[in-house]
């Protein structure tokens, strides 16, 4: 069968994109690595930040002034504007189909200030509308019977004279190969912050396998340096403490106690005071112990227990220990007005595509507006796409690829890729993150190819076709490999400080860098080059 529209993904803007498509009457399937309830979607805990005014003046005009301020002013208007026009009729639909907006007295969706903003405008399902969202939007996709498969993991991508004609997929319950044949295909695969393995919100899973596969079919990524580093995660574990407890009225302290920054500056800026507290051999606090536990059990339950699980604390009565780490990528698969790559008929959404939206730095409450919003709007034209297609799709064979997997069960295991894997997250923490400078960055991509020059010695000790989670890991390792190069190359080119890219050695903003970094495969080399927003 050849499909219209053949979605790779199953979060927040994979399953938006999927009921569009079928609002469009466009044949789909919707194929993801793991499965939807799981997706990253779950860990948004803050809000959907939108113009609805409940709780204070706010416009969409001001939305967006805020959303471009953020960006460092590298980002679209355009988009942005979109983006945030978009922001009410994405609630009210949100709401129509079911997701339990929390209320004010008078009946209205629930809204709170979140870091960055001149007004209260994210609407919240207490601290888990990521979930809600996620779980509401998986429910109608059961209703509409839209198909879903699952545990499969994108090998690559077909394409031919720079036209997208389906993917390779491995099949992880059995081992086999599957071609599936599309008109249009809409990556919807996250982003890539668990390159910072250990050091990370974000799932192991999300180490950009979607990036990768655009790139080495020659999409255009780009921003791939800007990583946004969350202020609040459990230290030690990595478990997110959301914005909406520094929104609440939370506290910043150190261990004598003392305040340092105004918890609610953006994301990049909090980042980086509590870093040098760090650095100065300082402990770093949240604070919530005032809010009360009535106000925490109504509002920020899922926080309280977080604490309880993995920190062995009660924020109730006691001091959350906390440290900045990685979590949300701003670069990505660079995409047009219609969400779509340069390679044709190839759409991107959510946070593997980089629509000019969030620049340099992403304001917080953003993403998930971002991932319907533009997810349904990945699904309209991608079925747009489809529809107006007048070529077949080529036909797809999987011989190369599955002489690839063969090849990879006999590869030599004498070097264990997981503990290159848990060097190479340390590694990209302490010199790719939140300050990095020329030496480190050049160290960091002196043993990235260290470790690439050793991949013919990465095998495998499971050789089975069953559940072999080994190979889909080693082969995650990889691809995690080649956008790490890429972000670093990006980081070093970039010699400037501009959002969440904070350099030593270049602490101030340079006009000349003020535009977007592309990253391409050219001769078989990545090439770095800086252009201006095109849209």
């Amino acid at each position: 069968m050849i499909y219209d529209v053949l979605i790779i993904g199953s979060g927040g803007a994979a399953l938006s994109a999927a009921l569009k498509a079928r609002m469009k009457k466009a044949t789909l399937l919707v194929v993801s690595e793991g499965f939807p309830t799981r997706s990253q979607t779950c860990m948004a805990q803050g809000g959907l930040n939108a113009a609805l005014g409940n709780i204070s003046d706010d416009s969409t005009t001001l939305h967006a002034e805020d959303t471009f301020n953020a960006s460092a002013r590298i980002a679209s208007k355009r988009m942005i504007q979109q983006v945030c026009n978009d922001g009410p009729e994405v609630v009210k639909w949100l709401d129509s189909i079911g997701v339990p907006f929390s209320r004010t007295e008078e009946g209205k969706i629930a809204q709170r200030k979140l870091g960055g903003t001149k007004a209260v405008r994210s609407c919240y399902s207490q601290d888990y509308t990521g979930l809600k969202i996620l779980h509401t939007l998986y429910d109608q996709t059961l209703k509409e019977e839209i198909p879903l498969l699952n545990e499969h993991f994108l090998l690559e991508l077909s394409v031919h004279e720079n036209r997208i004609n389906g993917a390779l997929f491995y099949d992880i319950r059995n081992g086999e190969v599957k071609a599936i044949r599309a008109k249009s295909v809409i990556l919807a695969t996250g982003g890539y912050s668990a390159l910072y393995h250990g050091f990370t919100t974000n799932t192991y899973q999300t180490t950009g396998d979607g990036i990768t596969a655009a790139l080495k079919a020659g999409a255009t990524i780009s921003n791939m340096e800007f990583v946004q580093f969350h202020p609040t995660a459990l230290k030690g574990s990595g478990v997110l403490i959301s914005e909406s407890a520094r929104g609440a009225g939370g506290k910043l302290v150190n261990e004598d106690g003392e305040r340092f920054i105004d918890e609610l500056k953006p994301r990049d800026v909090v980042s980086r005071a509590i870093w040098e507290q760090i650095t100065n051999d300082k402990e770093v606090f949240l604070d919530i112990r005032h809010l009360g536990e009535a106000f925490i059990e109504e509002n920020i339950p899922q926080e309280r227990k977080l604490c309880k699980t993995y920190a062995g604390v009660d924020p109730v009565a006691d001091l959350i220990p906390i440290a900045p780490v990685a979590h949300y990528s701003m670069g990505g698969i660079d995409v047009d007005q219609r969400l779509m790559s340069s390679v044709e008929g190839l759409f991107a959404a959510g946070e593997c595509s980089n629509a000019h939206i969030h620049g340099a730095n992403r304001l917080g409450g953003n993403s998930l507006l971002e991932i319907v919003s533009l997810g349904l709007k990945a699904g309209e034209h991608s079925a747009e796409f489809a529809r107006e297609r007048a070529d077949t799709p080529c036909v797809i064979t999987t011989d190369q690829t599955n002489s690839f997997i063969t090849q990879l069960c006999d590869t030599e295991n004498s070097v264990n890729f997981y503990e290159e894997r848990e060097t190479l997250g340390r590694l990209c923490y302490t010199l790719a993150g939140i300050i990095k400078e020329r030496d480190s960055l050049a160290q960091l991509l002196s043993e990235t190819e260290r470790m690439i020059a050793q991949l013919p010695q990465m095998g495998l000790y499971d050789k089975g076709s069953l559940y072999n989670t080994n190979l889909t890991e080693r082969i995650k390792f990889e691809n995690a490999l080649t956008l790490v190069k890429a972000l670093t190359q990006s980081a070093l080119a970039r010699e400037e400080s501009r959002g969440a890219h904070y350099r030593a050695d270049f602490p101030e903003p340079n006009p000349r860098f003020a535009k977007e970094s592309r990253c391409r495969f050219e001769n078989g080399r990545l090439n770095i080059t800086f252009e201006e927003v095109k849209i």
